[in-house]
């Protein structure tokens, strides 16, 4: 078998690693091993962090739009309901946006929502 001289390569793969890891603390930012393993691990947690931050924006978009709800008097999943019944297209965080930032405007969406159902 021939030889393989693979010197440079390796040397770019460790650094690449190392690299990645430099702002990790102790010997995880400077021993390839350990660096390998912690850049596995940080790799894992952000994927399944990057979903996290999905769902945690949703609940607290719900939270958001159920408290300015709850001031009209109306509850979140009734709000939504009729919101569908009445074909209002506005995603939650649209609601949400509107909730905080406008609520007359909210408070006016409820109303015309509310005046249709009756």
């Amino acid at each position: 078998m021939t030889r393989v001289k693979r010197g440079s390569v390796a040397r770019k793969y460790r650094k690449n690693i190392l690299d990645f890891a430099s702002g990790f603390r102790g010997a995880q930012s400077a021993l390839f091993r350990t660096a390998n393993q912690q850049e596995k691990k940080a790799l894992a947690c952000a994927y399944i962090d990057r979903n996290n931050r999905k769902r945690t924006f949703r609940r607290l978009w719900i939270a958001r739009i159920n408290a300015a709800a709850r001031k009209d008097g109306i509850t979140y999943s009734s709000m939504i309901h009729s919101l569908y019944k009445n074909r209002v297209l506005l995603n939650c965080k649209a609601l949400a946006q509107v909730a905080i930032l406008d609520a007359y405007c909210f408070s006016r969406l409820l109303e015309r929502v509310n005046d249709k159902k009756n």
